[in-house]
């Protein structure tokens, strides 16, 4: 099949913009508990939030926006950790008829310096005192920054005051102007490759978006019981969509800025569902392994772990038989609860995105009795494109198209999307806007796919990381990777070998699975992978995700060679981007020495 819609099933006025909601809710549901807030950092005490609440402080932060002279379409910045107060400043801002620009917590000087020069923000919030001192210095080299409020300093509340002297009926005059064409968010892309770009995302967009998804994923978003634990970054459009979602729908958001402290966040949150990346998914299944091998129910844990796969892919193909549902059943109360209950004893739904998950992961969780509903999208299609949902859901794709999106497939595999969740220009950039947007309003998303007969997408690669050997052969390295990345000692794969006579991967290992490695192989415990990279036992098990990784290709397409690199890529040293996708140009230079010396043996 080359093309695939599904007609929204709800549409946008042009009266319509994302604050609805939050008068909405206040209106009809004053006492609906629309948040649940961390007391202070050091607690383990959660106070909730009514929607009549965040109304009014969303109010009383617009107020002071407009008294600090934010006009409608300014653009003001947001560089935080995921947290109450983003939101909370995230639809004041629009309350006040103004374009939020999120900055990554994470970012360089460089980077924030081009995304508040390149957005012309007039003022921004920061979280730090790093933070503050990082704007203060480039505040010379950008004029039309007026404005820096730090929240870990108290400027929050120099907002509300400040607008104490502005009546409310502001707000509504500066609402009632506002249209769903308007200019919402400019998102920044992370830049695996170049400057980032910064995708204009009207009210429209967004709300195409979220409206015609919270229908699609039924049961997640709806009833008083739906709350989630936010902890992807805020300033990443997959987080966002979920924010926005979650108010529009009623739920109750939480948020929490520190992986660290995530299974007592889950514990005292206790979310109906999750969002996350695949790494986080990885990390749980791989977590959960080490501990069950360390208590010496390692045999327990990899009999729970077929069983359950078994379970999923039976669901798949008539359901399970007698047997295998009594298997189940036994697993369930010596294994598959323990896991439920990390993740807080009531979530029995997960959305993933960002990169792709794996059948096998997917396969696990469904048979343990978590669903996770496997996506796609780009920061350009507000974010989603195509979703399992809860209705319809097929494990090794990323789904149907939501409501409201058409799908191509164009002759050289590329993903083509179309509908109102499209973006409409990239800031400053109308050459890089016409690369992607043709005149018939197809985006180009620079992903390769295949859409089956029933309209499911699956992701083949994307068309600028092909490689092409010598040989002449096209590989596209995300099938590869993908299935090397399941493996539990694997933290990251890339592979390399364009214009070389055969594939190779250069290989790292995870920095938490580690430690059991080396007990379970009695290797001194304070040896590092940089110490073993050439340990026969360590190459014999890299070896054996290699040889399960290629069966899934051609031979001229499989990995020959594999490199265990020193240490793991991090944000920090700059292989990953803030969304934790691999920068490949990063990877190739850096390990330029590693890469050759395949090459040359």
């Amino acid at each position: 099949m080359r093309e695939f819609s599904v007609p929204p099933v709800v549409t946008i006025a042009d009266t319509t913009t994302l604050t609805d909601a939050i008068w909405d809710n206040a209106r009809v549901a004053p006492e609906t508990v629309s948040f649940l807030r961390r007391t202070d950092p050091s607690s383990e005490q959660w106070s909730p939030i009514t929607a009549a609440e965040f109304h009014a402080d969303v109010v009383a932060v617009a107020r002071g926006l407009i008294a600090a002279g934010v006009r409608a379409g300014d653009r003001v910045a947001l560089m935080s950790r995921t947290r109450y107060e983003w939101t909370l400043i995230d639809y004041a801002i629009w309350a006040a008829g103004a374009v939020t620009v999120p900055i990554y917590e994470t970012s360089s000087a460089e980077q924030a310096s081009w995304i508040l020069a390149d957005s012309g923000a007039v003022a921004a919030f920061v979280e730090t005192n790093a933070h503050e001192l990082l704007v203060s210095g480039l505040r010379d080299d950008l004029p039309d920054l007026r404005e820096v409020w730090q929240l870990d300093a108290g400027g929050l509340d120099a907002v509300r005051a400040g607008g104490e002297r502005v009546p409310a009926e502001a707000v509504e005059e500066r609402r009632r102007q506002a249209r769903a064409g308007d200019l919402a968010t400019i998102i920044y892309t992370s830049g695996t490759t170049g400057r980032p770009k910064g995708c204009e995302l009207t009210h429209r967009n967004l709300l195409a978006e979220v409206l015609n998804a919270v229908v699609a994923f039924g049961h997640l978003f709806s009833g008083a019981e739906s709350r989630t634990l936010l902890f992807l970054p805020l300033a990443h459009a997959f987080a966002r969509l979920v924010q926005i979602g979650v108010v529009t729908a009623r739920g109750t958001l939480a948020h929490t800025p520190d992986t660290r402290t995530l299974l007592p966040d889950l514990a005292a949150v206790k979310p109906t569902f999750l969002l996350s990346v695949p790494r986080v998914f990885e990390k749980v299944y791989t977590g959960a392994k080490q501990k069950a091998e360390a208590g010496g129910k390692g045999g327990i844990f990899a009999r729970a772990e077929a069983t359950a796969i078994a379970y999923s892919e039976a669901l798949d193909s008539g359901g399970p038989g007698l047997m295998l549902r009594a298997q189940h059943a036994i697993f369930d109360r010596l294994v598959y609860n323990k896991l439920r209950d990390a993740m807080g004893g009531k979530c029995t739904d997960a959305v993933s995105g960002g990169a792709p998950l794996g059948g096998r992961l997917a396969h696990f969780f469904r048979g343990v009795g978590v669903v996770v509903m496997e996506g796609y999208g780009l920061t350009e299609t507000s974010p989603a494109v195509a979703a399992n949902v809860p209705s319809a859901i097929r494990i090794g794709t990323v789904g149907r198209p939501l409501p409201g999106v058409t799908l191509r497939i164009a002759d050289d595999g590329e993903i083509l999307v179309r509908g109102d969740i499209v973006f409409g220009a990239y800031r400053n950039n109308p050459d890089a806007t016409r690369e992607v947007l043709d005149s018939d309003g197809w985006f180009h998303t620079g992903d390769l796919g295949a859409l089956d007969d029933d309209g499911y997408l699956s992701i083949t690669g994307r068309k600028k990381e092909i490689i092409v050997t010598a040989g002449g052969k096209n590989v596209a390295p995300a099938v590869l990777e993908d299935r090397l990345r399941a493996h539990p000692l694997i933290s990251q794969s890339v592979l390399v070998g364009d214009r070389q006579p055969f594939i190779a991967a250069l290989i790292t290992i995870d920095e938490e699975a580690w430690p059991g490695w080396l007990a379970a192989n009695g290797r001194d415990a304070g040896s590092t992978v940089a110490d073993l990279a050439g340990d026969p036992a360590l190459r014999a098990e890299i070896q054996k995700a290699v040889d399960e990784a290629n069966k899934a290709v051609s031979g001229a397409e499989a990995i020959k060679v594999f490199r265990i690199l020193g240490r793991d890529f991090t944000e920090a040293t700059g292989e990953l981007t803030p969304s934790l996708k691999v920068k490949r140009g990063v990877v190739h230079k850096t390990y330029a020495d590693d890469i050759a010396a395949i090459y040359t043996k």
